[in-house]
């Protein structure tokens, strides 16, 4: 084979061929379908029941939560009630007018610190 443009179509028409036959071997049309296996179905079994027991919890924690958001609703319009029927707070010029005159706030005491760095090993 002396021409070289059918040495290059012969060698992409080889190569073609080989993919070919790789992706028909590759695909193993021939072989008959595996069992299935017991730890699979199992697992598929454990997977079934778990969203059995989750559909189950879901309801429970929602009809928790239902009762406890009445429940709160019902405390915030007793606190509301009870905050409605309490008489006013007095204002802070109303505490001061309150305080003795001749009362002097508490003394303050500073008072150093022993330093940082010290140890009572050396």
């Amino acid at each position: 084979m002396t021409n070289h443009v059918a040495r290059l179509h012969a060698g992409a028409l080889a190569l073609l061929v080989f993919f070919l036959v790789w992706a028909v071997v590759a695909a193993r049309p021939w072989a008959q379908p595996a069992e299935t296996d017991p730890r699979a179905a199992a697992l598929d079994r454990r997977e079934q029941r778990l969203a059995r027991e989750s559909r189950r919890v879901n309801r429970v924690v929602e009809r928790r939560f239902a009762t406890y958001r009445q429940r709160l609703a019902r405390r915030q319009r007793e606190i509301a009630a009870v905050a409605a029927s309490a008489p006013a707070a007095p204002s802070a010029g109303a505490v001061a007018a309150a305080a003795p005159a001749g009362a002097a706030p508490p003394p303050v005491a500073v008072t150093a610190a022993p330093p940082v760095t010290s140890t009572g090993s050396s």
